[in-house]
């Protein structure tokens, strides 16, 4: 049996179950997410104790130890708390849906079949850290 199986057998036995969510931002390239972990309070043989985490139902490293981006492999990484990377990504929609100024209107162009595609937004470390910056006065 493979240490890998050995581990997902231990998934079942676990004494505690506790589930935690972080925001990342790379610091080399800008990209930002979130992810959501379970992390699994298990016992050993000896009576040692140790913790998995899961993600996605699967068993992954500790995103607290050494971080990598999923963007650029970089682990250059800075982890915040819950919810920050869609704050910012509410906060940047938000400032691209100001009123429009008073003049004609133009009705917006749509593609084939009328569906106004939308493109994904690529996170850049400035949407992530805007939050943060203080105005002078």
């Amino acid at each position: 049996m493979s240490e890998i199986e050995g581990q997902t057998a231990l998934r079942g036995a676990a004494s505690a179950v506790v589930h935690e969510s972080y925001s990342f931002a790379c610091m080399r390239c800008g990209h930002g997410w979130e992810q959501s972990y379970e992390i699994e309070h298990h016992t050993d043989a000896d009576g040692h104790e140790f913790v998995m985490y899961v993600a996605n139902g699967r068993i992954v490293p500790s995103p607290l130890s050494r971080p990598s981006c999923q963007n650029c492999d970089a682990h250059v990484v800075r982890i915040m708390r819950p919810g920050r990377v869609s704050a910012a990504h509410d906060a940047a929609h938000r400032s691209h849906r100001q009123a429009p100024q008073a003049g004609p209107v133009e009705a917006p162009e749509t593609a084939a079949g009328g569906v106004d595609p939308k493109e994904p937004h690529h996170w850049h470390l400035s949407d992530l850290l805007h939050p943060f910056q203080r105005k002078a006065g």
